[in-house]
């Protein structure tokens, strides 16, 4: 195997890529209900590969968790600062119940079967994968007056537990959080995450890519003129209780002007445009509908335009529509509105504010006509604003360089912390300012997982060997205690947030419990079985709760063990 430690030496990268394509192929194999996913299959077979021996540059890992960490902030920003207030005591108390239960559990273990600090510490910075253990615990100990070389084998048994238990640490969240959590609750993941979106949407429902209805709201017919010759325009399209416009008019095989004032005659064919309740079986009315006509086609667009004129914010839906010019409105329909990317109801009593974005839909020249008017077109583009998500990942890690003191105890963010803050910051931001900041939904999905992944996947190549290596010369024992320090913990906390806190969503749930443990790698998974957003916002509060209570375990577990 020599040829491969030359080949990784030489070239790092490959064992990187190579660990995420073969861990994703091994992560799409299903046994029973049980699925290892992609972020899991990585890191299995980074520890693998890592047994020839790889030597991988920390920087990577740091970049690669930043980028993953600032995209689930971005694209959960406006939720996330929706939801704070007391509907956020739930997070609260997850992060605080697993950090007490981690606790005691590393506590308990510590003296059943006499491990020192040092390893104790160790095993709960790997098994609650929360690093910053680490450096809290071994400047505790270094408090403790030992003898010198006493406090130096502490500290090292402090890495040796870690680098024994991280790895599971990682794995074992991901099968509590994935697998047990939704066979606990008898719902999946991805059901769940659909029903809480749909309640998010009011009521609206949101397409995949590819999806459209098959009997689409807004609709176009074409009808012959019989029952209705000698009548205007204006008077066919205001004798409809739901808004209609005829876009096209064709008499004797020529198209001809649409003015309010002309008057139809028998033979002349029309587009009529509008709500299907309001075009469609309409032939007693009208006459005959036609199933085609030539040169009848009319292309319609939409266009999202974020809200910003005067005459159409702080004011009712009611109130806009009684104010509002029919010649302006003529030909232009509202598909949705939303504010922070959650939908509203267009009922009468909605009230529209600053920045809310609304769907148009309507030939080119009405839809235009009418943005110039509401406020700032929002141009669909493929591309992403390196300019606004470049500042704010600058942002982010200066703010994971800023370090607090609780005591001798020192608190931070990290990098990843700082880039999760940064990110919700900015993607609550881009939600009142829609023409900053742009990226592609697809642009985002890639950094969320190609930055998780590749994260996991150099952690398993940095840590796997020495781990394997240890647990050979150390024995299971320590290996297994970690085991139990990673489970237990969130089994209890599953089991309180559903009996006590009373979680009924899986998807949701799912995102809070990864997060009251910092477990990245378990909500990358979680997220792909979500397939949207959902879990990000419980996820957001608790791990930032985590990242705090789970660092002040480190001087603990040195006192009590």
């Amino acid at each position: 195997m020599s040829w491969l430690h030359t080949l990784f030496a030489q070239s790092p990268e490959i064992a990187l890529f190579l660990s995420l394509a073969i861990g994703y192929w091994i992560g799409k194999f299903q046994f029973g209900k049980f699925q290892l996913g992609g972020v899991a299959g990585s890191l299995l077979v980074a520890v693998i590969i890592s047994q020839v021996g790889v030597s991988i540059d920390n920087g990577i890992k740091s970049v690669l968790f930043a980028l993953f960490i600032y995209a689930v902030g971005y694209e959960s920003g406006p939720q996330f600062f929706r939801s704070l207030g007391r509907q956020s005591l739930r997070e609260i108390a997850m992060a605080t119940v697993l950090a007490v239960s981690g606790l005691i559990t590393v506590v308990v273990l510590a003296r059943m079967f006499g491990l020192d600090k040092g390893l104790a510490a160790g095993i709960a910075a790997g098994g609650l994968t929360q690093s910053a253990i680490i450096g809290t615990a071994g400047a505790a100990i270094g408090k403790l007056g030992l003898a010198a070389d006493e406090t130096q084998r502490l500290q090292a048994n402090v890495a040796i537990g870690y680098a024994v238990t991280y790895i599971f640490g990682s794995f074992g969240a991901i099968i509590v959080c994935v697998n047990i959590l939704p066979w606990f609750m008898r719902r999946s993941i991805r059901d769940d995450a659909i029903k809480a979106e749909a309640e998010m949407l009011a009521g609206a429902r949101s397409y995949g890519v590819g999806e459209y209805a098959a009997a689409p709201d807004l609709v176009g017919r074409i009808y012959r003129i019989e029952a209705a010759a000698g009548r205007s325009v204006a008077e066919i399209e205001g004798a409809s209780a739901r808004p209609i416009s005829i876009e096209r008019i064709k008499r004797g095989g020529a198209l001809i002007g649409t003015e309010p004032s002309l008057k139809l005659q028998a033979g002349d064919i029309i587009l009529l445009v509008g709500r299907r309740s309001g075009v469609v079986g309409l032939s007693q009315q009208l006459g005959p509908e036609l199933e085609s006509s030539e040169g009848m086609d009319v292309v319609v667009m939409t266009r999202d335009v974020a809200v910003t004129a005067a005459d159409f914010v702080k004011r009712s839906v009611a109130e806009i529509r009684a104010s509002t010019a029919a010649d302006l409105r003529h030909g232009v329909y509202v598909i949705a509105v939303k504010r922070a990317g959650s939908a509203l109801p267009l009922e009468d009593a909605t009230v529209i504010e600053p920045g809310d974005v609304a769907t148009l839909y309507g030939t080119a020249e009405d839809v235009q006509r009418v943005a110039r008017q509401v406020g700032s077109v929002i141009i669909p583009s493929d591309k992403t604003d390196f300019v606004f998500h470049g500042f704010g990942l600058v942002v982010g890690l200066l703010i994971g360089l800023v370090v607090v003191r609780l005591g001798d105890i020192p608190l931070t963010l990290g990098s990843g912390g700082g880039a999760l803050l940064s990110g919700l910051a900015f993607g609550w931001y881009r939600s009142r300012n829609m023409t900053l900041g742009n990226m592609p939904t697809a642009a985002s999905t890639l950094l969320r997982d190609l930055g998780l992944a590749g994260f996991v996947a150099v952690v398993g190549l940095q840590s796997g060997l020495q781990a394997v290596s240890t647990i050979a010369d150390k024995g299971l024992s320590i290996f297994l205690i970690g085991v139990v320090v990673t489970l237990l913990p969130l089994l209890i906390t599953m089991v309180f947030g559903r009996y006590v806190l009373r979680y009924d969503n899986t998807a949701v749930f799912a995102g809070a419990l990864s997060g009251s443990r910092s477990a990245n790698p378990a909500f990358g998974e979680v997220l792909d079985k979500a397939g949207n957003s959902i879990p990000t916002t419980p996820f957001a509060i608790t791990y930032a709760l985590a990242n705090v209570f789970l660092t002040l375990l480190g001087p603990l577990v040195v006192a009590f063990a």
